[in-house]
């Protein structure tokens, strides 16, 4: 039996809510102090709730292996990321509203900053999200289409960037054009297999066109392609879950990777504030919210370990409006984590909290790795997350006899 059949033939539907807190990157490793930045926020919230409930680490893939947002919000879904592997831009595009049609490759970009050949900035500085959208304007008024084939451009936030490219005999097959580092030469798409030649040579002559209309506009004078990828189908978590769920976040991608799981999405302001005012005014609506902070990992991408801290301890502050609504079963975890000492993505696990009527109180001193590592789920699998979710919500009947 295939995990979506066992699903599909156990999961009930009844009145019970499920909220999942997704501080994106949120783990670390020992840095300044020897401390994570869990260790070092002062989450007293948090900590409570560590006593009170359940704890583990969860491994996103597999050991060893660090996983991009997408494959690790997959698991926390429900959904093998080695079964659906999505690209990023599919995630992307669908996340700011793009219609992806069978013909389309999507892919994400990047506005970065380029000299004398080589990347000094991938991100551009994070450019402000109206230069974004100015810069996108101006490419669209030059760059329509390429050999035959539709271009088609949408403004992401900050430096971030969707592009479609509409016509026959497209692939996927395309490696990223994205060197991954500051201080190495430009990198351009190449071709995986001969059904992706087009496709790289198109994505490579729209990177130098690029060059040509941004020469002047520094930092963001070039761009960054990657994620090369085609529609996916996936069954729904309706379908799957019994479940009627929303998704509450602020970035492109994490809403397009909701919208391709099923789940509605609702609008919100940018600021955590915003996200809970919102979590409040839809609560009697849908039975599964998933509730996602973003920038927890863009500090830790930016190595800036005392804002990683600050916003840990601002969400530790709002967390009690969210307990106020008395949500069944609620998860606070990551999707993977993002330590500041490594300036990036890593294999480690990630602190899991689950809080329900059911759930083991481990008596943690606190919500950390260190303490996580203690508590009654031990080391597990993310893709199990969902199975936690659901039987502490009583959402699952027994299997065989």
């Amino acid at each position: 039996m295939e995990r979506e059949e066992l699903f599909e033939k156990i999961s009930v539907k009844n009145e019970k809510r499920i909220v999942l807190i997704v501080l994106d990157g949120l783990g670390g490793i020992p840095y300044l102090e020897g401390k994570t930045e869990l260790e070092k926020a002062a989450t007293p919230n948090l900590d409570r709730l560590a006593k009170e409930g359940s704890c583990g680490l969860s491994i996103p893939i597999s050991y060893g292996i660090t996983p991009g947002s997408g494959p690790a919000h997959l698991s926390l879904f429900g959904y093998d990321p080695l079964k659906y592997e999505i690209g990023r831009g599919v995630l992307e595009a669908l996340g700011l509203g793009m219609e992806i049609t069978k013909e389309d490759v999507a892919v994400r970009g990047n506005f970065a900053t380029i000299e004398s050949g080589i990347i000094t900035d991938r991100r551009a500085g994070r450019i402000p999200t109206d230069m974004n959208r100015d810069l996108i304007l101006l490419l669209s008024k030059n760059i329509d289409e390429i050999n035959g084939v539709k271009v088609i451009l949408k403004s992401g936030r900050e430096h971030r960037f969707a592009l479609l490219l509409r016509g026959k005999g497209l692939s996927d097959e395309v490696s990223d054009g994205d060197p991954q580092k500051e201080g190495l030469p430009q990198k351009f798409p190449e071709p995986l297999s001969n059904r992706g030649r087009k496709t790289a040579e198109i994505a490579s002559k729209f990177v130098k066109l690029t060059e040509e209309i941004l020469k002047d506009k520094r930092p963001a004078n070039t761009v960054l392609l990657r994620g090369f990828s085609l529609y996916p189908e996936l069954p729904s978590m309706e379908r799957m879950f019994k479940l009627n769920p929303a998704a509450i976040a602020t970035y492109p991608m994490y809403k397009g990777l909701a919208r391709l799981v099923g789940m509605k999405i609702l609008d919100s302001g940018e600021k955590v504030e915003d996200e809970i005012e919102t979590l409040k005014s839809n609560w009697e609506k849908h039975d599964f919210f998933y509730f996602h902070v973003k920038k927890t990992d863009s500090y830790g991408e930016d190595g800036n370990f005392h804002k990683k801290v600050e916003l840990i301890e601002k969400f530790d502050s709002l967390l009690p409006e969210i307990l106020s609504l008395k949500p069944d079963v609620l998860v606070v975890t990551g999707d993977h984590s993002t330590p500041a000492k490594m300036k990036s993505h890593s294999w480690h696990p990630v602190p899991f909290l689950l809080k329900s009527d059911y759930s083991f109180d481990d008596g943690l001193r606190g919500f950390n790795e260190r303490e996580c590592k203690k508590g009654s789920l031990g080391i597990f699998h993310a893709l199990d997350v969902m199975a936690l979710m659901l039987a502490n919500s009583q959402k699952l009947e027994k299997f065989g006899a």
